[in-house]
């Protein structure tokens, strides 16, 4: 009888976990909020050392042309 309502109790929770995602919603928000950070931390890396490379290229013809 005791491994009965063990499984009966078991089962309720699983039900009572499968209806509220809630919990699940908020870690999937938090990991795509994850991907876009790294993404534009990449994204502005790269865009930074073309910044670097193009102001330098200015700079250096701006200095050759006085």
């Amino acid at each position: 009888m005791r491994m009965k309502d063990f499984m009966l109790k078991l089962y309720v929770k699983l039900q009572t976990l499968a209806i509220h995602e809630e919990g699940q919603d908020l870690v999937e928000y938090a990991l795509v909020v994850a991907l876009i950070a790294f993404g534009a931390t990449a994204a502005m890396s790269q865009l930074g050392e073309g910044l670097s490379s193009g102001f330098s290229d200015i700079s250096s013809t701006l200095s050759s042309a006085m």
